[in-house]
C-alpha cells in the first residue's frame, strides 16, 4: 500500500507535513487530530481504514508543522484545513475529527460545505463556550515545557481501557514538541469560538462516536449536536470515556468504514432492473 508523508506548503502561509496513505484511486478521508497532539494520534486507526485513501495532516502549531505567532482561531484553523485538501488537489473529502480536531471539522463543513462529504466526529464538543479547570494551568505555561507536566496533562482525559505506553509516549512528544504559546493560543482560539452549530448549518452526513463515560462532555450535548445536524447518528460506546480514538480505535475503525461506505453507495446511480 503506498505511503509517504508530503511536505505541503499553504496558501494560509504555512507549512505543514502530511501523511498520506492508501490507492490514488480510493475515497479520500482527511484525519483532523486534537489540540496538543499530531498526525500520530491516529497511527492505531490508519492500517484499519482499509480502502480509503487516508490524509493525516500535523495541524498549525503542532507536531511538525510551523508554529507561527498567530492563525489560531477557529475559523483559522478550519481555513488551514480547506488549504490542506487544496494542497493536495483533493476537491472532496470524508473527514474525521477526534476531540476538538472535530470541532474544527464541523467549522470545516459549516465554512466550506462543498468540501466535506460525511463526517465522523469522535468525541467531538458541541461547544468549547466555558472555561476548563486545566485552563489555568495552560496560561501559567513557560517553555521549555516539563515532561512530567505534559505527562500528566494526559490525566485530564481519564481513559477505560487499556492504551499502549508506546502510544502515550508518542503523545507526551508531542506536547513537547509544542512551544507554550502554541498550547495557549489553540485553546483560546477553541475556547473563544461560536460554536460551529450555532453560526451555521452542517449538512454532510454526520455520524458522531460518543464514550458513554466522557466526564468532559455531556450525553445532552451530544444529542443537541446530533439534532442540530440533519439526519446525524449518535452512536454511544457504554464503556468508553472522552477519547474515543486511543480507547477504541478498533470500534471506530469499524463505524467509519462501514459509515463512510454507506455514504459512498448511496451516492451511487442505481442499475436498472
Amino acid at each position: 500500500m503506498e505511503s509517504d508523508v508530503r511536505d505541503l506548503r499553504l496558501r494560509t502561509g504555512i507549512r505543514v507535513p502530511c501523511l498520506v496513505q492508501g490507492d490514488a484511486d480510493a475515497p479520500p478521508v482527511l484525519l483532523l487530530h486534537a489540540w496538543a497532539e499530531s498526525r500520530g494520534s491516529f497511527d492505531r486507526l490508519i492500517p484499519l481504514l482499509t480502502g480509503f485513501r487516508v490524509y493525516a495532516p500535523d495541524l498549525r502549531g503542532q507536531g511538525e508543522a510551523d508554529k507561527p505567532e498567530d492563525g489560531y482561531s477557529l475559523a483559522e484553523q478550519a481555513e488551514d484545513a480547506t488549504a490542506i485538501l487544496d494542497a493536495l488537489n483533493v476537491p472532496r473529502a470524508f473527514v474525521v475529527g477526534s476531540s476538538s480536531g472535530g470541532y474544527v471539522a464541523q467549522q470545516l463543513a459549516v465554512t466550506s460545505p462543498e468540501r466535506v462529504a460525511a463526517l465522523v466526529l469522535a468525541g467531538s464538543p458541541l461547544s468549547l463556550q466555558g472555561r476548563p479547570a486545566f485552563a489555568d494551568e495552560v496560561d501559567a505555561l513557560t517553555d521549555p515545557l516539563d515532561a512530567d507536566w505534559v505527562r500528566k496533562s494526559l490525566t485530564w482525559f481519564p481513559l477505560l481501557h487499556e492504551v499502549p505506553a508506546w502510544f502515550i509516549d508518542d503523545r507526551v512528544r508531542d506536547g513537547l514538541r509544542m512551544p507554550a504559546r502554541a498550547w495557549k493560543a489553540i485553546l483560546n482560539g477553541l475556547l473563544e469560538a461560536t460554536p460551529p452549530t450555532e453560526s451555521g448549518t452542517i449538512r454532510a452526513p454526520t455520524l458522531i462516536l460518543w464514550g458513554a463515560e466522557d466526564t468532559l462532555l455531556p450525553r445532552g450535548d451530544q444529542e443537541t449536536l446530533a439534532a442540530r445536524i440533519p439526519g446525524a447518528i449518535l452512536k454511544v460506546y457504554p464503556d468508553v470515556a472522552h477519547v474515543v480514538l486511543w480507547e477504541c480505535p478498533d470500534r471506530v475503525a469499524e463505524d467509519t468504514t462501514a459509515f463512510f461506505r454507506s455514504v459512498v453507495d448511496a451516492g451511487k446511480p442505481r442499475e436498472a432492473p
